[in-house]
């Protein structure tokens, strides 16, 4: 394996572990504010439920991709592309909430805000660092 190869292997294991990590955080921290009437539900405030619901189901896929991208899958490149979009336009949807009128926390602008930079970064990195995507893109690299 080359040098190059080797530094790309290594970003992509480096956010492959972001994206446990994140995921592991947000199925934790989503699920107790949806499932368990408690301490987080009260502190979670005016939360957006299609926004929770959305960031919990998300939290799964991103484990998924991080654990194919940390194996260096191809599709784990497609599915960062997916969660990034769709993250994007969740995103928009919860702002269209805000200017509806509706009630939500500050702090949920700035996680959505996170999510979209880590998983727009994240997709752009995997398809740049990726064998397949660096194939169907027309740049061939030679060993």
């Amino acid at each position: 394996m080359n040098k190059m190869a080797r530094k790309g292997n290594g970003w992509l294991r480096g956010i492959a572990i972001v994206a446990i990590v994140f995921g592991a955080i947000t199925i934790k921290e989503g699920g107790s504010v949806l499932f368990i009437d408690g301490e987080a539900r009260q502190s979670a405030g005016a939360y957006v439920p299609f926004v929770l619901w959305f960031n919990f189901i998300a939290g799964f896929a991103y484990i998924v991709g991080g654990v194919g991208l940390f194996m260096n899958k191809r599709w784990s490149g497609a599915l960062a592309i997916v969660i990034a979009v769709s993250t994007l336009v969740i995103f928009g949807f919860f702002i269209f909430h805000i200017y509806g009128g509706g009630a939500y926390e500050t702090r949920t602008v700035a996680a959505m805000s996170i999510r979209s930079a880590i998983w727009t970064m994240t997709a752009l990195i995997a398809w740049k660092l990726l064998p397949s995507s660096r194939r169907s893109s027309g740049v061939e690299l030679t060993n």
